[in-house]
């Protein structure tokens, strides 16, 4: 924003107080929404909206034009644009140049009749104005994504205001959330709320936010996931529970990922993975059904179908089918290595087995895994909360829903045997002593409460972030979190930032 033009703006705002005039009231005073207004003029003749009476609407101001006599201005209210006008005459020459002095993104109140202009556009004439607050800084007249993404995102408030695709993600977004809440509801889940700062963290292989509590002089975590409170719930007897709510990952920054996500996570007593398969493929398409009127669409320009049930396919087959390797068949790190070189695919320096197994997959078959499906049967080193195959111990009863090239959940038989649990614990204690960051620590509470008792349970979590993402077709995450992480500029640390 220029300074002459925030300066100017400076000065009305000074000349308004100077006449007496309060640019900020308390009051609004009697109103019909924008919206209603245009659904009770729909189809009027120009003589029944001459018989209405005077209507009364409000809003921000985001368009003014003059035509000699007659000016123009349009008021945005709840996203429903409508237009205003005032006509210069003998009586009516101040309201005349009120109208004219307004500026783009003050606030008012109107009341007048209502007509039609020529071309068609319902129009309240204006008889009393009020200012209900007076904009500083004008909106960008031009609003390029490719150009101002960063101040897209920095700037949400603006963003939301002159871009509609802002809008249309935003209002998807609380739909998606509200549809996903009645489901649940609706099959008997209840929503309790666990800690989000916990004294030791799990749930997760991730690396979490540290922080201190003063009064107890106790470093706690931001949580990572609320898996294991949620478990303690079905230990408790609520035997189908869910959350919906913010996670936190000191992870970086990317198209799929941002350092503070929301996740759905619901366990239901008596379950396993596969009813949680059969519970996901009807979430999601219910989903859909809701919030798109359908469950087909299109995500960056490919079609995607979540009707009818989803294929099922094992982690091993899935990374063979790509790479040719049969992960189970090199169950060491050396010879998985060697046999990704054999086979010309490129690896990272993977320091255990199962992370190689994990970026063989992340690398070379999850960006393909356009339709939705299910990646089932994970091995035990990638998944500690999870209950062992009974026909190969070396695998876990676990799957992860993929859409649009991206995983979009996870979900396991709850592994419920405290000895069991407890030497998973431990080895990832060593790991965490071996360096390894996102290792699951030993959570002893958590250990007792499984000695008291967990019955076979069936979990699920579900990035919502990435879910919207989808549905939305928005191609980063960034677009559909109101306000993403972003690295600092100068004007955060305390520089005002003269755009």
């Amino acid at each position: 924003m220029s300074g002459p033009e925030r300066e100017s703006r400076r000065e009305r705002l000074a000349a308004l107080r100077a006449a007496g005039t309060d640019p900020y009231p308390a009051r609004v005073g009697p109103r019909e929404p924008v919206a209603a207004l245009r659904e009770r003029c729909e189809g009027r003749s120009e003589g029944e909206l001459a018989a209405l009476p005077p209507a009364a609407v409000a809003g921000r101001v985001m368009a003014v034009r003059s035509f000699g006599k007659l000016v123009f201005a349009q008021l945005l209210e709840n996203g429903v644009r409508i237009q205003i006008s005032a006509r210069r005459s003998g009586d009516g020459d101040a309201l005349f140049e009120r109208v004219k002095r307004l500026d783009v993104g003050d606030f008012v109140r109107v009341e007048g009749p209502v007509w039609r202009t020529k071309s068609d556009e319902l129009t309240v004439d204006v008889r009393s104005l009020d200012l209900l607050a007076k904009g500083l800084r004008p909106l960008p007249e031009k609003w390029h994504g490719l150009q101002d993404v960063e101040a897209r995102f920095r700037q949400r408030y603006l963003d939301l205001l002159v871009n509609e695709d802002a809008r249309r993600i935003a209002i998807l977004r609380s739909k998606v959330v509200s549809a996903m809440r009645s489901f649940l509801d609706g099959r008997g889940f209840l929503e309790i709320e666990t800690p989000v700062l916990q004294p030791i963290y799990g749930g997760a292989a991730a690396r979490p936010f540290t922080t201190h509590h003063n009064a107890y002089g106790q470093e706690l975590f931001l949580r990572i996931s609320d898996e294991l409170y949620l478990k303690r719930l079905v230990v408790g007897g609520i035997d189908r529970v869910y959350e919906i709510g913010r996670v936190f990952r000191n992870e970086g920054v990317s198209r799929k990922h941002n350092p503070e996500f929301t996740m759905m996570e619901c366990y239901q007593a008596y379950a396993d993975y596969r009813d949680m398969m059969d519970l996901t493929e009807a979430m999601l398409q219910e989903i859909a059904s809701r919030v798109l009127g359908t469950t087909r669409f299109s995500y960056q320009g490919q079609a995607i179908e979540l009707g009818g049930r989803w294929p099922r396919v094992t982690l091993r087959d899935a990374i063979a089918r790509a790479t040719g390797i049969d992960v189970l068949a090199h169950g060491d790190l050396a010879s998985l290595r060697a046999a990704a070189q054999r086979a010309g695919v490129a690896t990272e320096d993977a320091p255990t087995w199962g992370k190689l197994v994990d970026a063989l997959f992340s690398a070379h078959v999850e960006p393909s895994l356009i339709q939705p499906c299910f990646v089932i049967d994970y091995p035990v080193e990638l998944s500690p909360l999870a209950k062992r195959k009974v026909d190969d111990p070396r695998l876990v009863e676990r799957f992860e829903p993929f859409l649009g090239g991206m995983e979009i959940g996870n979900a396991f038989s709850e592994l419920n045997d405290p000895d069991d649990q407890r030497e998973r614990m431990l080895a990832g204690r060593r790991a965490a002593a071996a360096g390894d960051e996102e290792a699951q620590p030993l959570d002893e509470d958590y250990l007792a409460a499984l000695e008291v008792g967990l019955p076979p349970t069936g979990g699920l979590g579900i990035g919502v972030d990435r879910l919207v993402m989808v549905l939305a077709d928005a191609p980063n995450l960034r677009e559909v979190i109101a306000f993403p992480h972003m690295r600092p500029t100068v004007a955060a640390a305390g520089v005002e930032d003269e755009p």
